[in-house]
């Protein structure tokens, strides 16, 4: 069986997702999305009614954000993230829009084709924030790697 990396981070706007103070960002994200998918590596992301998932209400809290995708491999999505010059732009300028969000970025294991949902992100969120991280539930700075084999994952059944 092979595998893929499942990513979600989230982000919870300063004010209302609809205050001109966050038009910059929300008008790159046509720009940045179509950067992320021409990347080497890149294989699905998760959008609601328009090409962006800014109408997915994932959390209570209306002004946080959700953006979820897939990658071949985590050389792939740090490539995308930390060297892409586009992101990278933008994303030196979120103290604009976003508040600090402790737990706000989670990485996991999925098989091939699979699509992650918003339930699973949230539970993988979660094991972070309870666990550190772990092989279901780890970050940039403390990766894992892809399984070899079989893996038991205790969440899977959870997730699916």
């Amino acid at each position: 069986m092979n595998y893929q990396l499942a990513q979600v981070n989230i982000a919870k706007f300063r004010v209302p997702q609809d205050d001109p103070v966050n038009a910059d960002f929300v008008n790159n994200l046509d720009r940045v999305n179509a950067i992320a998918e021409s990347q080497p590596g890149f294989v699905w992301r998760f959008i609601g009614d328009g090409n962006d998932a800014l109408d997915i209400q994932a959390f209570n809290d209306p002004n946080v954000i959700i953006n979820m995708s897939v990658w071949s491999d985590i050389n792939s999505l740090v490539n995308f993230v930390y060297r892409n010059t586009d992101h990278k732009q933008i994303m030196r300028r979120r103290k604009e829009w976003f508040e600090k969000v402790e737990f706000h970025m989670v990485l996991w294991w999925i098989e091939e084709g699979r699509r992650p949902t918003i339930e699973e992100a949230k539970i993988r969120l979660e094991l972070l924030r309870q666990n550190g991280p772990s092989y279901s539930a780890f970050t940039f700075k403390a990766p894992f790697s892809a399984p070899s084999g079989v893996v038991i994952d205790p969440f899977k059944d959870e997730c699916a």
